[in-house]
């Protein structure tokens, strides 16, 4: 039976970090393990992800707003991380896992001073700005995706490819088919651009859709995610084109609306992406260009050049050439389903299991401290960890 231990979590406040640190809490409380989150004010309060997960609120500040800006966000940093040492002498944690984003680095930060073995999870296809500021200092570095920018060779030795885990809702989706799709049936596309939606998919998505040809107009069915202050005009656009469609600016079923999607338009967040290969659905990607690092056009990369998607950037994205896309898509009912087999074929179902080995292995009792160290660090160039792990591909 496995020995249980105390974890804290330190994400940022934005679902793209909070998610998948919902789904470890999800994996490690399954085990016994008794799991606590620290953020900022979003995290905590994010809606449904951590139920009864004991939560705490640390100060964090944000680079910027030059020297005096820094100077605010260093003292916030500070005031954190020790804040964090004085709540780990109480919880006395066995790993601290962080998952990027500013209000993660003071625990981290606090765990580094207390000697407390801690790991990070990388989401995007570009190590984030905190994780870079400590990857040289963690015991662990998580990845979602094999090749990672911004990754050094020196850390490679303990880098573990696990994925970004997501929610159990999506992953269910994994083991239902493709939606059946005849030349004459209904063509069901899901528009959304994450939480707060996208006002560029709003102002290109509707005319797009009406330069299909009449045939295969007639058989769109589509559910478009928009921002409130976008909504009227969606609506009134998709009125005009005689497309029908359900428009809202938040989904509660979304997984729902995944499965039955037979395509989707959207952007390339890690936790889109994640969601996507988890359910087998193809997609055109349009990355948000302000993204830090762009890291949204390198999550896009992997599906994309797998065949389960087709990414165009915002500068190309117009009705015009999202009208080409999907025709190259959607027209045949074969070609739109073996999308779906390649979207599928990237996903990697078991990341929240085997981001959970990963962190248990660092506290693995049957191995001395320098041992768990040693076979962390055998891994090389992040394809699998020293513990077992099946394989994530189909």
């Amino acid at each position: 039976m496995t020995q249980s231990h105390t974890y804290v979590l330190a994400a940022g406040g934005t679902g793209g970090h909070m998610v998948p640190a919902a789904a470890l809490a999800e994996e490690l409380a399954g085990r016994g393990h008794h799991v606590v989150l620290i953020s900022d004010d979003r995290g905590v309060r994010y809606p449904g992800l951590f139920d009864g997960v004991e939560t705490h609120v640390l100060p964090a500040g944000r680079l910027g707003g030059g020297p005096l800006g820094w100077v605010r966000a260093a003292a916030k940093v500070m005031a954190g991380r020790s804040m964090a040492r004085k709540l780990y002498k109480q919880l006395r944690p066995a790993c601290v896992i962080g998952f990027g984003g500013y209000p993660a680095l003071p625990s981290l930060l606090a765990a580094f001073r207390s000697g407390i073995p801690t790991v990070i999870h990388e989401q995007n296809a570009v190590l984030g700005r905190v994780n870079r500021y400590v990857a040289g200092k963690v015991d662990a570095i998580a990845t979602s995706y094999e090749n990672v920018e911004r990754l050094q060779d020196s850390w490679k030795a303990k880098t573990h490819l696990v994925g970004n885990p997501v929610r159990e809702s999506v992953l269910a989706l994994r083991n239902r088919p493709y939606p059946m799709l005849d030349e004459d049936g209904i063509f069901r596309v899901l528009v959304t651009g994450g939480s707060q939606g996208a006002t560029i998919l709003s102002q290109v998505v509707p005319d797009g859709l009406a330069l299909l040809p009449v045939h295969f107009r007639r058989r769109l069915q589509v559910t478009h995610q928009a921002r409130v202050e976008d909504i009227d005009q969606v609506r009134a656009k998709y009125a005009n084109h005689d497309i029908p469609a359900e428009i809202a600016t938040y989904l509660p079923d979304l997984p729902e609306r995944l499965a039955w999607s037979h395509i989707v338009i959207a952007r390339a967040g890690a936790s889109t992406i994640a969601e996507l290969t988890a359910a087998g659905r193809p997609a055109i990607l349009v990355p948000l260009p302000s993204a830090t690092d762009d890291h949204q056009t390198a999550n896009a990369r992997e599906i994309t050049a797998a065949g389960g998607a087709r990414t165009i950037s915002q500068r190309a994205f117009n009705p015009t050439e999202l009208a080409k896309q999907i025709q190259k898509l959607g027209l045949d009912p074969v070609a739109l389903e073996n999308a779906a087999k390649k979207a599928w074929g990237c996903g990697r179902p078991h990341a929240a299991r085997d981001l959970a080995d990963l962190v248990e292995s660092i506290n693995a009792p049957e191995a001395p401290a320098g041992v768990r160290r040693a076979a962390l660090r055998g891994n090389t160039g992040g394809a699998r960890p020293a513990f077992a792990m099946t394989e994530h591909r189909a």
